[in-house]
């Protein structure tokens, strides 16, 4: 389950309005305001259609582990993650790299 602060940046790196956030989620834009500020907190139903429209937009939820808190990164998309196996395929084949 996110948070409100959460939320706000998971919005805030992929980029979408609460306007569109509310459209993909189907939660009311002031309930995602509110939410966002810590004021209150949305149904269980609702902070889970939140989370799962941030995920689509391409947010990835990092749970908490130990002493590392929770957090929000960007996922790699299938473009990106093509340009990256492209990329390290660029070099050739695999040689021996011992400089005299």
């Amino acid at each position: 389950m996110i948070t409100g602060p959460l939320c706000k940046a998971a919005r805030a790196l992929v980029g979408v309005s609460r306007y569109k956030l509310a459209a993909n989620s189907g939660v009311d834009t002031r309930a995602i305001e509110l939410f966002e500020r810590s004021i209150s907190v949305p149904d269980e139903a609702a902070v889970a259609a939140l989370q799962s429209a941030l995920e689509v937009l391409g947010a990835m939820f990092i749970p908490e582990e130990g002493s590392h808190g929770v957090g929000v990164r960007l996922k790699f998309n299938r473009s990106i993650t093509k340009r990256i196996g492209t990329l390290e395929n660029e070099g050739g084949p695999p040689a021996k790299d011992d400089v005299p």
